[in-house]
């Protein structure tokens, strides 16, 4: 269950599949799994270690196992050698002469940087080396005087990538390659956002010059990034998009057939920004449907004239209780997790949500300013991934200045508890009925409401109740058999 190589063959050949971590705040099943789950969380069916974070359950199943002779663990580095030169003109040039009386001779400091020459000639398929460019190769040794050439092969341009970000910090310092000061009080960086075909080396590399720097005094900070965030690739018909296999989508069509805000929404809805993302022509139909209906509201809500009144005082509170935990969902989506996939859905409900609220009151029984209330936290909500529909849908409401100048909604607490829960109840597994309940009820008492029930009492009759299973605030199940 927890590496896809496996997950992939045991559903292949109907092995089981066995939780032993769920991630944190949610509860995975192996028959509900659709791929393996790789990250961290809390070991679960794993006897003596359950309850324990994964990474530590882990370290003590290895112990455990050497302990009893059954196995034992190592470390697997990915990275072997590195070799840094290379055949081309690109890349920094290493900083070393040849000379046939001195050897290699490295250049002296105050010459530092060696620079590339700026005329160069592309030709063909021909990639161009520094061998070529006579300029360029013939110097003189720093050691002797005499004559010597210069090393010709480039540096790996991960060289230059690996610390870019610290250049960010002091960028125009043409004295250092950094103020300690300046870099000292950027670094590390906050938040590190790339691509999945750079999570190993580069991630290496970068971690590498940090701890170099750190080694020489020129860096207070240990690590690169305190959070990391690598995207996954995008897809279509099976294969990573790119212009070699032609299978690219040109965002101008997009852009031309649904708009910007479309394609925009279809990106971060598809998928976790961490996973590989399958491009769908339907789920791009989707998204654009969605915003249609937002947009629908927003004009239908303009439009309404009659200012209604506060005696549906349930149906408020439940638009209400939406509304905040659309913003409590949305919050903690994206700043805790990235899941701008499960963001979006929550705005989805929400608007689901108030057009509930619309087709159970009339007009006249609507109150328009709760209305309107909701709708302004929907597009607060809606901003950050369909910008431009939430800018005109925000004037739409009668705001002046611009939303994305606004604060960030809050929600209240005391307002997320719910009340009441409807319950579904079967009898012999097969659903029967729903019923209200207050929230929270314990199994046994909600057991005895769901049999005393007056519709499914009725269906009880002349039935022998052999027991009653309660999931609280979820369902009940009563076996029965003939009496």
């Amino acid at each position: 269950a927890h590496d896809q190589r496996d997950f992939l063959f045991a559903r292949r050949y109907g092995l089981p599949v066995r939780v032993v971590i769920q991630p944190p705040g949610e509860k995975i099943g192996a028959d509900s799994m659709s791929e393996a789950y790789t990250g961290e969380g809390t070991m679960v069916n794993s006897g003596p270690f359950d309850g324990l974070p994964s990474r530590e359950g882990i370290k003590r199943v290895a112990a455990r196992l050497k302990e009893q002779g059954s196995g034992d663990f190592t470390v697997s580095y990915r990275l072997r050698d590195w070799l840094i030169s290379r055949q081309r003109y690109w890349g920094a040039p290493i900083p070393i002469v040849y000379c046939d009386r001195c050897g290699a001779v490295p250049v002296p400091e105050q010459d530092l940087p060696v620079e590339l020459p700026l005329h160069v000639e592309l030709s063909g398929n021909r990639v161009p080396s520094l061998a070529q460019y006579e300029a360029f190769v013939h110097t003189t040794c720093p050691g002797c005087g005499g004559r010597a050439r210069r090393e010709t092969d480039t540096m790996d341009t991960f060289i230059c990538s690996s610390w870019y970000f610290m250049r960010y910090t002091d960028p125009k310092n043409d004295q250092a390659v950094f103020d300690p000061e300046a870099v000292n009080y950027w670094m590390p960086v906050d938040q590190y956002i790339g691509g999945i075909e750079h999570a190993v080396l580069h991630l290496l590399y970068a971690r590498f010059f940090t701890k170099v720097l750190h080694d020489a005094g020129l860096l207070q900070a240990r690590e690169p990034f305190t959070r990391l965030l690598a995207q996954g690739m995008v897809y279509k018909d099976g294969a990573k998009m790119s212009k070699s296999k032609g299978n690219v989508v040109s965002p101008d069509e997009i852009v031309e057939r649904y708009g910007a805000d479309t394609g925009r929404l279809f990106i971060l809805f598809a998928a976790p920004p961490e996973k590989d993302l399958d491009w769908s022509e339907k789920g791009v139909e989707g998204c654009h449907r969605f915003l249609r209906r937002v947009w629908r509201l927003v004009e239908e809500v303009d439009r309404q004239t009659e200012k209604g009144s506060l005696e549906s005082g349930q149906a408020e509170a439940a638009l209400n209780r939406a509304v905040h935990l659309a913003v409590k969902k949305v919050t903690e989506d994206i700043q805790e997790r990235f899941n701008f996939n499960t963001a979006i859905s929550a705005i989805m409900e929400l608007v689901n949500a108030v057009y509930a609220y619309r087709r159970q009151l009339t007009p006249a029984n609507q109150h328009r300013e709760t209305l309107k209330e909701a709708l302004r936290k929907l597009i607060l909500l809606l901003a950050p991934f369909a910008p431009h529909l939430a800018e005109e849908a925000w004037q739409m409401l009668g705001q002046e200045t611009s939303v994305h100048r606004q604060l960030w909604p809050s929600f209240n607490p005391a307002l997320l508890v719910q009340k009441e829960v409807e319950v579904v109840v079967q009898i012999n597994g097969k659903a029967r009925g729903r019923i209200t309940v207050p929230a929270g009820l314990p199994a046994g008492e909600l057991a005895e409401v769901a049999c005393a029930n007056e519709r499914i009492a009725a269906l009880l009759c002349g039935q022998e109740i052999v027991r009653a299973v309660a999931v609280p605030d979820k369902l009940v199940n009563i076996v029965v058999r003939p009496k």
